[in-house]
């Protein structure tokens, strides 16, 4: 009966886990779509739901440190409460970077200085790279973890071409630097934020293999 209840408790701890993954994506998907359409109404609302995402984090930490007090966990099930506390961690910073993003929709003067079609291909990838990150973690699939990780090279590529393209504008236009200013700023909370989902993975193969590895 006694593992019945702790097995409940561990499941219990991958769904508030989830519940916070689910929380990060949408806020992620949000600031990309409010600077997209510089739509500062979402932008607001993905800023005002940080303390949520905030509190989701602080709760896995206090849940999962019961467990290690009254449990002693060992093994596997040591690595899965450990990791969760530091999964939670890398979800909470994504959820600031979001936050980061919608702040800027409200500084962009006049509308943006080109399309923005790199930036959300990259929003799309890094919220994919989330769900994924989660879907690996819940399901204990390694290789899904290791082929959502190596999707981080395509963001990395879209920020290093955008970048340079922003750069150059700036430099034929010093009429856009400021707003281009904020955008170099997105493509590096973006590239953030794949960096964190990466993290997402390495904390999945650890948690089924023991072995700690870097990934892409």
């Amino acid at each position: 009966m006694a593992r019945v209840k702790y097995q409940r408790e561990l499941d219990s701890l991958k769904q508030k886990v989830v519940t916070m993954g689910e929380a990060s994506q949408k806020a992620i998907l949000d600031a990309v779509e409010s600077l997209r359409d510089l739509n500062v109404e979402l932008a607001e609302k993905t800023i005002q739901n940080d303390p949520l995402i905030d509190s989701y984090e602080a709760n896995i930490e206090r849940y999962a440190t019961r467990l290690l007090a009254l449990q002693q966990p060992l093994a596997s099930d040591l690595r899965l409460i450990t990791s969760s506390i530091k999964i939670a961690l890398d979800l909470e910073r994504m959820s600031d970077l979001a936050v980061d993003i919608a702040k800027i929709v409200d500084k962009i003067e006049g509308g943006h200085v080109k399309p923005l079609i790199n930036i959300p291909m990259m929003g799309e990838i890094a919220e994919n790279m989330v769900k994924n990150a989660i879907k690996a973690f819940v399901t204990s699939d390694v290789e899904l973890a290791k082929t959502t990780a190596a999707e981080d090279d395509r963001v990395d590529k879209l920020f290093y071409s955008t970048w340079r393209e922003l750069i150059g504008m700036m430099v034929e236009d010093h009429t856009i630097i400021n707003n281009a200013s904020h955008l170099l700023f997105v493509l590096r909370y973006l590239e953030r934020i794949g960096d964190h989902a990466t993290n997402i993975c390495e904390s999945v193969v650890y948690i089924v293999t023991a072995e700690r590895v870097e990934l892409n």
